[in-house]
């Protein structure tokens, strides 16, 4: 607690102490805002997005999230829910006319995403294709488990394939005779996007 009062008089946050692992344990239990996860969103109104995202204040806001480690959104909510309201096959247009190469409901995901340490991989079915987060860096048997304990505990292997490297070959065939599938152990670190399938023995 000494160390968290001589971090908050000189204007610091939790966040940037660099506590080990065990005081930050024995800090959970507080509910301390300042060492929740960050990310500022920045709401440009259309002139300011249209002339380059320029707008007051911008260079300062930029320092002041670089140094303290801080994604920044820059975003026009106005075109944002222009967007959203089209049918998707008019999306592309209204955006080309922005130039908005990525969404900032997008943007804003994956800058919450990288701040709470999460990384998505995919499982596909029949009727469904589903997102499944989990923390980054877990393993494969640990991927397996955020679906079902069972799988977790007859895990045998994890059929993988990259989404970009799917997307490229345009279908399962031409992946897999392309050879971007993969079959990972239970130690393999899950990347963001991998595309899997779990096999495992079931419990008896």
């Amino acid at each position: 607690m000494g160390r968290l009062c001589d971090a908050f008089e000189e204007g610091l946050s939790i966040r940037q102490i660099g506590l080990s692992d065990d005081e930050l344990a024995g800090l959970r239990g507080y509910g301390l805002l300042s060492l929740k996860p960050m990310v500022v969103a920045a709401n440009l109104d259309d002139q300011q997005y249209t002339s380059g995202g320029d707008y007051p204040g911008r260079a300062e806001l930029s320092a002041w999230c670089a140094e303290r480690g801080i994604p920044l959104v820059e975003l026009c909510a106005e075109i944002e829910s222009e967007i959203a309201e089209l049918p998707e096959a008019d999306r592309e247009a209204l955006m080309q006319e922005y130039g908005i190469v990525r969404t900032g409901v997008e943007q804003l995901s994956q800058a919450v995403y990288q701040s709470l340490g999460l990384v998505s991989f995919l499982t596909v079915g029949e009727d469904e294709v589903r997102a499944w987060p989990i923390r980054r860096g877990w393993t494969a048997r640990q991927a397996a488990g955020a679906i079902h304990t069972d799988i977790e505990k007859g895990f045998i292997r994890a059929e993988t394939v990259a989404y970009d490297d799917l997307i490229k070959a345009g279908s399962y065939a031409a992946a897999r005779a392309a050879g971007v599938f993969r079959l990972e152990g239970r130690d393999y670190i899950m990347k963001d996007g991998d595309i899997v399938n779990f096999r495992f023995s079931p419990a008896r």
